[in-house]
């Protein structure tokens, strides 16, 4: 049994007839409603475009650098130190 998700938003969506007919064929063809088949295919590609910009895949050998990188010690820089410095006088703890 699936579980029911309140579903508090609506979507309006204008398209040719054409279309219509192709998305109806598809989601009848996957036993789902128009509106089921829609919103699964939209939210499984809107996932993969907000994955494709909010992660980073690195190459072995350009992730052990990135690594060893994160472990060296940095020491601040001219601009740092005075940005750190306007902070300290901005915010207050």
């Amino acid at each position: 049994m699936r579980a029911t998700t309140l579903k508090e938003n609506r979507l309006n969506i204008r398209c040719d007839s054409h279309t219509r007919q192709i998305l109806d064929k598809a989601a009848s063809y996957a036993h789902v409603s128009i509106s089921e088949f829609i919103l699964s295919h939209a939210l499984a590609s809107a996932e993969r475009v907000v994955n494709e910009h909010e992660s980073i895949t690195l190459k072995p050998k350009d992730f052990e650098a990135f690594l060893a990188a994160l472990d060296q010690p940095v020491q601040p820089n001219a601009a740092l130190k005075r940005a750190l410095k306007r902070h300290a006088g901005q915010v207050r703890r």
